[in-house]
């Protein structure tokens, strides 16, 4: 067994315009509460751009919790479809679990930023329209110290602690 999928029940997914699902608040959000899990297939691969893509591993909905170690999103949890925001209201805590860092208002977008857990993403265009968009979504390790230092201000608490380990922050 993979484990019980623990989705709040104040999110939905929802299709949208810009990049295929997305997750909304449809009640508001509290900051600390749970809103999904990555619950699913743990696979080893050397970078994420060789994870695999196979009937049990979706490798583009994984999460990254080691060095060199994934963890997939159920195809029924609201984890995978959580899009990336440079200034997000949601982390990562506890490796897998997703939870809000603010206040989010129904209607709003559930957001965590991919450099919280990925230490280097095969990058692509981001289109969080943040006042601080970093323009390129492609994990912790490309950023400049600068960048880095004031992620880790920001989000601290919610960047995983092997990042930090891994890069004396």
């Amino acid at each position: 067994m993979l484990g019980v999928v623990m989705d709040s029940r104040k999110v939905e997914r929802r299709p949208t315009p810009i990049y295929g699902f997305g997750v909304f608040a449809i009640e508001d959000i509290e900051p600390g509460e749970v809103i999904g899990e990555f619950l699913a297939e743990i696979r080893w691969s050397e970078n994420a751009a060789s994870l695999p893509v196979d009937d049990f591993f979706s490798g583009r909905h994984a999460i990254q919790f080691r060095k060199h170690w994934w963890r997939d999103g159920r195809v029924d949890g609201i984890a995978r479809y959580i899009a990336h925001s440079c200034n997000p209201n949601c982390g990562i805590v506890d490796l897998f679990k997703v939870v809000s860092m603010k206040r989010i208002k129904a209607g709003e977008e559930v957001t965590w930023d991919y450099a919280m857990t990925e230490e280097e993403h095969p990058p692509f265009e981001c289109k969080c329209g943040s006042s601080n968009c970093r323009g390129v979504v492609c994990g912790f390790r490309p950023m400049t110290l600068e960048q880095k230092e004031d992620f880790v201000s920001r989000c601290g608490g919610m960047i995983s602690d092997w990042l930090l380990t891994e890069y004396n922050l």
